[in-house]
């Protein structure tokens, strides 16, 4: 089932910040990672999630660090930070809320 975008790119910020939350991860890590999470309904690219990152990274919200382990190529991993964590309680609050409201007037929260 097709999802309109507006949706999705409302979303695509908090749901990378709690993958984040989770570990730190490297950015074709995350892509699999957010995929086998939501059984495929996400299936976010390169080309979007990487600017997200940057955009993140800029604003302080997640910090990028290399390692490289023996027997593997360098990767650039990524994690969040104090003021990525701030932001994601308050989408995931603000969520919460959203998902009630929306519930009630469709019909879900009646019985």
């Amino acid at each position: 089932m097709k999802v309109n975008k507006e949706l999705l790119k409302g979303s695509t910020v908090s749901i990378i910040l709690a993958m984040l939350d989770r570990q730190s991860m490297y950015g074709y890590q995350m892509i699999k990672e957010i995929e086998k999470q939501s059984d495929g309904f996400f299936a976010f690219k390169e080309g979007t999630l990487y600017p997200i990152l940057h955009s993140l990274e800029a604003k302080g919200m997640v910090e990028s660090y290399w390692t490289e382990t023996e027997g593997s190529r360098r990767r650039k991993y990524y994690r969040i930070t104090g003021k990525g964590r701030l932001h994601l309680e308050k989408r995931r609050s603000e969520w919460t809320i959203f998902c009630k409201a929306v519930n009630q007037v469709l019909g879900e929260g009646l019985g």
